[in-house]
């Protein structure tokens, strides 16, 4: 016999697998058994779902053992996911791709490219040991299998364990949402342990406009030289070599646009709430035409710019290793398994932040949290509307522009030609003067074409940097509302939740505020450069003109 269960709040789906329901609508219940603090069932309007237990009061004739005078679930009845579940990842639509930490760019590993793995890097790696007790039970967040399993203490399994057993903070069910996978629940619920060296600290601290990061008292940058090929296995494959020097170093290192790739790997599972900068897209053919080595160049340059100036990515021990390590082919694997085996990620990545002593208002962090999702999806379409619409003008500009310049050119050198059949010798200036107008016409014509790789392909890549970024936040913001949401729902003011939480929205609103200035700095240097450019080429163009026109002076 189906279970009827009667709303008694309103609830929003935020999740896939979740379903809306409103006060006093009636729902029916797949069984009374909760899943983690959660029930499944199918709402008024045929959807069916999970919702939150504690939302809802079962209607039936007999009240079992099993249940309280309000119809709520004892603890001690709590269900375990069932082991026949069904736990397939759905990563293929979340921006960040499988084993991402947060809400970083789409990670994809090549196939069959230049870019794969090869024997020249150290693949392997100590098998994850499975927790005991959890070994026919699917993860609650993913495993990296590069980390070492923890012994956890006497004390810490029992604080645990209170934790899960706890009735007063509901486990998310849905196990691939971005708070789970992020680690951001289980930090929530007091689940994160790992020692932080003073070295891995993370300081937010309160600025003039909020919480933002703390500054890099050592600033550098590091410039990425023109690639060069190389070759191995005896010139049967090849490869381009970038050089990095950063400027703290002076010291150069090659990189390849694999080694790149691993680096925002390790990235994206180490940061859950910092958007890393996306790489520029990899190309399986032509990769070695010039036209692409510049153009991924120039990418290349722009991540690089935004990872040297974030206060977080500069300083990281991944990004320095990346850097630093010369050719010591030891030295470098070394580090690689340092970062592989990185325990402070996930859920463990929010012990490493420190906060201002005074907590932030919850209610004024959601509203800024929503004011920021507002500019972000705004700023998304109109950064295309931008983009189709400087990309179509270059079209024009490389080929109307300059197809019709040389029309009108090639015109007035072929009424110079008619004006020649006249043998008169006071006539020879002018049909050198009129050639001359047509010469010029041509070469502007040449400048149209020229000219958007100088002033309009800049702000494209710039946007298609930002694009990235944008994707990135859905999922750095879905951290945030999902421990809000927590607070919300915790029927007690826990201190200990308040002040994860508030660990949390500090992490958030230091990365948008980073964002933000880094924003105003970066549009604001490429108007001008496209302005400047703009200028110089009209001056070019007013330059050949007033040759021609002086031309005109010499004719008798």
């Amino acid at each position: 016999m189906a279970l009827t269960a009667r709303v008694l709040y309103d609830f929003r789906s935020e999740n896939p697998g979740e379903i809306s329901i409103a006060e006093n609508e009636l729902v029916t219940l797949f069984s009374e058994e909760e899943l983690d603090g959660w029930l499944e069932g199918e709402n008024s309007r045929g959807e069916a779902g999970l919702f939150p237990a504690s939302y809802v009061e079962i209607i039936k004739d007999h009240i079992t053992s099993s249940t309280n005078n309000n119809g709520f679930s004892l603890a001690k009845n709590k269900a375990h996911t069932p082991s026949n579940t069904s736990f397939t990842s759905s990563d293929s639509h979340s921006p960040r791709g499988v084993g991402a930490g947060s809400g970083g760019g789409s990670f994809h590993t090549s196939q069959g490219s230049d870019d794969d793995w090869d024997d020249e890097w150290d693949d392997s790696s100590p098998v994850t040991n499975v927790p005991q007790g959890l070994s026919n039970v699917p993860p609650l967040y993913p495993v990296t299998s590069s980390l070492p399993a923890r012994r956890e203490s006497g004390q810490q399994q029992h604080q645990q364990q209170q934790a899960k057993s706890s009735a007063t903070v509901g486990r998310n069910l849905n196990r691939f949402s971005t708070f789970v996978k992020s680690g951001g629940e289980a930090f929530l619920l007091g689940e994160a342990s790992a020692f932080v060296k003073d070295g891995d600290r993370i300081c937010v601290v309160m600025g003039k406009h909020g919480p933002e990061w703390q500054q890099d008292p050592y600033p550098f940058t590091c410039t990425i030289d023109d690639p060069t090929k190389q070759t191995k296995f005896k010139g049967m494959k090849s490869y381009m070599s970038y050089g990095l020097t950063p400027t703290h170093t002076n010291v150069q290192v090659n990189r390849r646009y694999k080694h790149f790739d691993w680096l925002y790997a390790r990235l994206v599972e180490r940061f859950p709430v910092i958007s890393v900068p996306h790489l520029p897209e990899k190309q399986a053919t032509g990769r070695f035409e010039e036209d692409f080595i510049s153009k991924r160049r120039k990418g290349l340059i722009w991540w690089m710019n935004h990872m040297t100036t974030h206060p977080v990515l500069a300083r990281c021990d991944v990004f320095q290793h990346f850097l630093t390590c010369g050719v010591d082919e030891k030295a470098w694997k070394q580090g690689k398994r340092k970062a592989e085996r990185d325990e402070l990620v996930g859920a463990n990545f929010f012990l490493t932040i420190s906060t201002p002593a005074v907590p932030l208002d919850l209610q004024e962090v959601e509203s800024k949290i929503e004011g920021f999702k507002t500019f972000t999806k705004r700023m998304d379409e109109y950064s295309v509307v931008v983009n189709t619409t400087i990309n179509e003008f270059a079209r024009k500009q490389v080929t109307g522009f300059k197809k019709e310049y040389q029309k009108v050119g090639q015109a007035f050198k072929l009424l110079a030609q008619a004006f020649e059949l006249d043998q008169q010798t006071y006539s020879v200036g002018l049909n050198k003067a009129i050639t001359n107008s047509g010469e010029a016409y041509e070469a502007i014509g040449e400048y149209f074409a020229e000219q958007p790789r100088q002033d309009l392909d800049p702000i494209s890549d710039l946007l298609d940097l930002y694009r990235g970024h944008l994707a990135n936040f859905p999922d750095i913001v879905h951290v945030q509302k999902g421990a809000l949401t927590k607070v919300k729902d915790c029927p007690k003011k826990e201190g200990d939740l308040h002040d994860r939480c508030n660990i949390i929205s500090c992490a958030t609103l230091a990365e948008i505020q980073h964002f933000h200035r880094t924003r105003v700095r970066d549009f604001r240097s490429q108007m001008q450069h496209h302005l400047r450019h703009q200028i110089s080429f009209f001056q070019k163009i007013t330059a050949k003109l007033e040759d021609a026109l002086q031309r005109y002076d010499d004719v008798q």
